[in-house]
């Protein structure tokens, strides 16, 4: 795959705590010179980037990041301020208390109502694999397709692991056919960002890849 193919894929991230506006402009310079599918950004920039970027960039961002507790209130809330302020394409982190407390019907809910907010925008769901068992892993791959995400996302890069190559052969197995695949977390050479593509992911979430691909 070539370098064009690669970045077409990537959702350019940048979402450390103490991101500072210069650090987004980068973000968002490299993004439009390398034509990467998005910048990944905190929700308190997305209406800074939509104004002075306009449409020469898609905005991503996130939503109950990153440790996914927030209550469904507070999630909606976000992500309708998120689509106000011009993100195109919402990444959000589901309840993982709840998946371990088995209230899979909640997450699924709670999707749900993300995806009746986000209507036609891109809506990928987090669900942080390292904390999660196979079986939890399944059972999100169910509520993820049933709620009608576009995406099952494996990590906020946050968590206590990233992507694996594992991981995204068992979405494979129990997503539906409509559901795509978004890894992140961890990604940090070239091979990395070859096999995880080689493996279905149609996005791969990093902060290297233009890096990678400029060396």
């Amino acid at each position: 795959m070539d370098k064009t193919e690669i970045l077409k894929r990537v959702d350019h991230t940048q979402l450390k705590a103490y991101a500072t506006w210069e650090d987004i402009v980068k973000l968002c310079d490299e993004a439009i010179a390398n034509e990467t599918a998005s910048v990944c950004v905190p929700p308190t920039y997305i209406k800074r980037i939509h104004d002075t970027y306009g449409d020469k960039i898609n905005i991503c961002t996130v939503v109950g990041f990153p440790l996914g507790y927030s209550v469904t209130e507070a999630k909606v809330a976000e992500t309708k301020q998120a689509i106000a302020d011009g993100a195109r394409e919402i990444d959000m982190v589901i309840n993982i208390s709840h998946v371990k407390n088995g209230m899979c019907d909640a997450v699924e809910q709670e999707i749900r109502a993300l995806r009746e907010v986000c209507k036609d925008h891109i809506l990928k769901v987090i669900i942080e694999t390292c904390y999660l068992t196979e079986k939890e892993k399944i059972a999100m791959c169910k509520a993820v397709t049933d709620a009608g995400a576009d995406y099952i996302k494996t990590s906020t890069g946050f968590g206590t692991g990233g992507a694996t190559i594992e991981d995204i052969r068992l979405f494979k197995q129990y997503i539906g056919e409509d559901v795509k695949i978004k890894a992140a977390g961890g990604i940090s050479t070239l091979e990395d960002l070859e096999a995880f593509m080689a493996e279905g992911c149609d996005r791969i979430g990093t902060s290297r890849a233009v890096g990678l691909l400029q060396e």
